[in-house]
């Protein structure tokens, strides 16, 4: 693998930020790690942080480089501070950034396909809201997604976080905002990609440890995404909001990416991990 530490300009932030990005590498030298990757533009993960991280938390808190090896994935991971990936109404447009500029931007620098199926998204917390907010809005874009105990219902936690995090929540969505109904929620956005025929919804991952303080939400929208019939792998467990719980499921995301015909719908998966993981809140 090569790990590429890419500082640039952008346009439509109007500043200079960053971005991690692990290139696949076809290596059998290596001691204790061989690489893979395809002839031609490699497929891709957009990787996404949580909301007091960046885009370095990947690599220092999992093995991330390790676990893309033997996927012949590229992994872009961007950094996009506490925006919940969305066009600030008081601060900067992250949405137009990361599902616009960034997979724009990084097809130009490196030799990533541009096609549906080679595409995936996953992250983690407010990364995992992210992930299904693109490939929900951007089906066309994304073939997969994957939440880690993602905050998939914020349309209905908007106060509460109002409460506990000041006026940051403010400055992204406005003052006593109600998001339900639009792009940013999640429950109306599955609604959207439901109406869509079953290929050109994108799969989704989703799991959540028992003991996070998200996970009633979590099952909330389980629920849901099952009854409108979504394309639904789903997975709890031990675990709190936590990275010993989210190393492991990152690897079950690459397996999970690797096990699927991405081309075509394969219906709903329920189950429960069963692997012990200590929770950490």
């Amino acid at each position: 693998m090569a790990l590429i530490h890419c500082d640039f300009f952008s346009e439509v932030l109007g500043v200079s930020t960053s971005m991690d990005v692990i290139l696949p590498q076809a290596t059998s030298g290596q001691i204790g790690m061989t690489g893979t990757a395809s002839q031609g533009d490699a497929k891709c993960l957009y990787l996404l942080h949580g909301y007091s991280d960046d885009h370095t938390i990947w690599q220092r808190r999992t093995s991330i480089e390790r676990y893309a090896a033997s996927s012949g994935l590229a992994v872009v991971m961007p950094a996009v501070h506490k925006s919940f990936y969305a066009d600030m109404v008081s601060g900067d447009r992250y949405w137009t950034f990361i599902s616009e500029e960034v997979p724009a931007l990084a097809r130009s620098f490196f030799h990533l396909s541009d096609r549906r199926e080679d595409n995936f998204v996953a992250g983690l917390s407010m990364g995992g809201y992210g992930a299904f907010k693109l490939a929900l809005n951007c089906p066309e874009k994304f073939s997969a997604a994957a939440s880690l105990s993602g905050s998939l219902n914020l349309a209905e936690r908007v106060s509460v976080l109002d409460d506990r995090l000041g006026n940051e929540v403010e400055l992204v969505f406005g003052k006593n905002a109600d998001i339900r109904g639009t792009s940013d929620d999640l429950f109306y956005c599955s609604e959207q990609v439901a109406a869509l025929s079953q290929e050109k919804r994108p799969m989704l991952y989703q799991c959540c440890g028992l003991e996070d303080r998200l996970y009633d939400g979590n099952v909330r929208f389980r629920d849901h995404a099952q009854s409108l019939g979504l394309d639904l792998t789903y997975e709890e467990g031990p675990g709190g909001h936590e990275w010993g719980y989210w190393d492991l499921q990152i690897q079950k995301v690459f397996e999970w990416l690797e096990g699927k015909d991405l081309s075509q719908p394969s219906g709903v998966d329920a189950k429960r991990l069963k692997t012990a993981i200590p929770s950490e809140e």
